[in-house]
């Protein structure tokens, strides 16, 4: 009799397992590891790090996820992806925000392709990333292969042209594809 009721339930388990439907399932993900582009780091001795994910989906929307550590416990920051895929320096050699469409700045989706919902930071100083768009794309003229990701210090008013007055550069990654 157990053995019958065992076989029951792993039967019942195996029917509520669910595979993601296809439009949840990423065509193509590029990453990019942020590192430090200044001493000058809102946690004395940590610098901003971190790793973003950018996955493709099947409508051509891009998921935006990942985790930014060590930002001052509980700010908003800044956050945009830039024209080029330099990070040398201060994170200036990455050029201005993203911008195939020449729009204002403005809020994520409104704006610039480059302008991100800014970085909210825990008690811990941890943002996490969770933002879909159709404004950026993986291949194509608003690709974002191989341009950068910069973290700013400040929030970004999304009003002042052309970056939001989000300060100074705080951490940089070129966005890369990966297998």
């Amino acid at each position: 009799m157990h053995l019958a009721l065992a076989s029951t339930l792993l039967a019942g388990l195996a029917a509520c397992t669910t595979t993601p439907p296809d439009s949840a399932v990423p065509v193509q993900r590029a990453q990019a590891v942020l590192r430090a582009t200044t001493t000058a780091q809102p946690v004395a001795g940590q610098p901003v790090a971190g790793v973003l994910y950018f996955d493709e989906m099947k409508d051509g929307s891009v998921r935006v996820s990942g985790t930014v550590r060590n930002l001052k416990a509980g700010s908003q920051t800044g956050f945009h992806i830039h024209e080029k895929g330099v990070c040398e320096g201060d994170g200036t050699s990455a050029g201005g925000h993203f911008n195939p469409g020449g729009t204002a700045h403005g809020m994520p989706g409104h704006g610039h392709a480059g302008d991100m919902p800014m970085l909210q930071a825990d008690a811990t100083g941890t943002a996490r990333v969770q933002y879909t768009t159709q404004g950026i794309a993986l291949s194509g003229p608003n690709s974002i292969i191989g341009r950068a990701v910069i973290v700013h210090r400040d929030a970004d008013d999304y009003q002042t042209q052309p970056t939001g007055n989000a300060g100074p550069r705080l951490a940089c990654a070129v966005i890369e594809t990966r297998g």
